[in-house]
């Protein structure tokens, strides 16, 4: 599978919502409860420095987007933050990986210094090994940091990586 990678644009709303709820919808990685219509969709993903949608080369299907924004404000803008969301069927075929590889560039293309994750679950196995794998470093762990969908607390994993 090949994959191109390219900034969002309007008619990308619904699968970049379906994708994206799916993982809200989990409940076991995004922090947010409330999933998003389209349009709200839409005006999420144009309000982000940067957001990122990957496309299968061979089928022309929406298989995973991500978004691009600073962690914080002022002395701290310099930090990214990001977030990433692959179709649940195509999990495992290292789209993930190459989103993430893709957000590191943008984010020192758009002068950014540091990308920095506040809150991997620490039961998402893939995504540890993965920010491992690609460099970043692990800051520590807020116990009971994340409300899994099924009502028990899960650890959170804080990670950066210098651009």
């Amino acid at each position: 599978m090949s994959i191109y990678i390219r900034e969002f644009l309007k008619p990308d709303a619904k699968d970049a919502a379906a994708i994206w709820n799916r993982v809200v919808d989990d409940g076991v990685a995004f922090p947010q409860l409330d999933t998003l219509s389209t349009r709200e969709a839409c005006k999420f993903f144009e309000k982000q420095d940067f957001t990122g949608v990957a496309f299968d080369t061979d089928t022309g299907e929406m298989v995973g987007l991500y978004i691009l924004h600073p962690n914080n404000i002022g002395r701290c803008g310099h930090i990214a933050n990001a977030s990433y969301a692959v179709k649940s069927d195509c999990r495992g075929r290292h789209i993930g990986e190459k989103i993430v590889e893709h957000s590191l560039k943008k984010a020192a293309e758009l002068g950014f210094k540091i990308m920095q994750f506040n809150a991997v679950v620490a039961a998402n196995k893939p995504a540890l090994h993965l920010y491992e794998k690609l460099g970043f470093v692990r800051l520590g762990t807020v116990p009971g940091g994340f409300l899994m969908k099924d009502g028990h607390y899960e650890d959170i994993v804080l990670f950066y990586h210098t651009l």
